[in-house]
């Protein structure tokens, strides 16, 4: 087990044995869901005429950009905040404190494997998990999308919140999307460290993951309190909305790499502070 090629190992198992439980799955049925859902909803004639508003107010006709695309967008932006941080918790939270309730740990610990290493492709598989999933939900919002609308039309960007009203045309419009997912990736890696350290504590899986839902949600509630405008980059929720910079017709290359290197810095720390935790922990009692 000792190498670079024993700790792949290690990883692929931790894979495995992440993808072979059912709640792993619940992420991508429920992201499927909620896809078929809003296409359903807005091929009624009452949301198209709203979504039509803003684009015409600024003289763009409505058939350039009702595209696969713009749905595409309008799916990510609407599941990123409130979906995901219910998913990423429940896969994060349960991948070490689950193994020590169950005892599985004392098991794996029995190999020639130090805690660093079991917790690092632990840590690692959970951030796989957050990158494949998001980009299933950018894939199926494209084709999905693709039922409704036309697939070669424009990409239309808008969240008044943050300032945001862009166009492309298609070529322009997907490189914008695939930029954007790889920044949501990285944004959801944070709400994943942070429900990866609260499962190396001593508490129960359910407790790490609703910790982690509460953490996120009360700073999703606050960052979008008007009087507290001047702490914004003191929110978590502030610094992950970054990936809707990659619409800017010129995309802010150093505030982009500021804010995830902020973000990657306190994913760091989770991943520190939780091993530092875990290596002290008693794992017979």
């Amino acid at each position: 087990m000792r190498g670079p090629l024993g700790f792949f190992r290690i990883t692929g198992s931790e894979l495995r044995r992440m993808f072979a439980r059912p709640r792993t799955y619940l992420g991508y049925a429920a992201f499927f869901l909620f896809n078929v859902l809003f296409l359903l909803l807005m091929s009624r004639p009452g949301p198209s005429r709203l979504f039509r508003l803003p684009l015409e107010r600024a003289g763009y006709l409505f058939e350039d950009y009702f595209s696969a695309l713009t749905l595409a967008y309008s799916m990510v932006a609407l599941t990123t905040v409130f979906l995901a941080t219910l998913f990423f918790p429940l896969v994060a939270g349960d991948i070490v404190a689950k193994e020590v309730e169950d005892g599985n740990l004392r098991l794996l610990l029995s190999r020639p494997v130090s805690r660093f290493h079991l917790l690092l492709s632990k840590f690692i598989a959970c951030q796989l998990y957050t990158v494949t999933l998001v980009l299933f939900i950018g894939l199926i919002s494209l084709v999905t999308g693709g039922f409704l609308a036309r697939w070669n039309g424009g990409l239309f960007a808008f969240a008044p919140e943050r300032g945001l009203f862009a166009t492309f045309p298609f070529a322009a419009g997907l490189v914008r999307f695939a930029l954007a997912l790889l920044c949501v990736a990285a944004s959801m890696g944070t709400v994943t460290s942070v429900a990866f350290f609260f499962s190396c504590q001593r508490m129960k899986p359910a407790a790490a993951t609703i910790l982690t839902v509460c953490l996120f949600f009360i700073d999703a509630i606050f960052s979008r309190v008007p009087y507290f405008a001047e702490y914004e980059d003191w929110f978590l929720t502030s610094r992950m909305a970054a990936w809707l910079d990659a619409f800017r017709e010129r995309v802010p290359v150093h505030e982009l790499l500021q804010n995830y290197a902020i973000l990657a810095g306190i994913s760091l720390t989770c991943f520190v502070l939780g091993w530092a935790v875990f290596e002290r922990r008693d794992l017979k009692a």
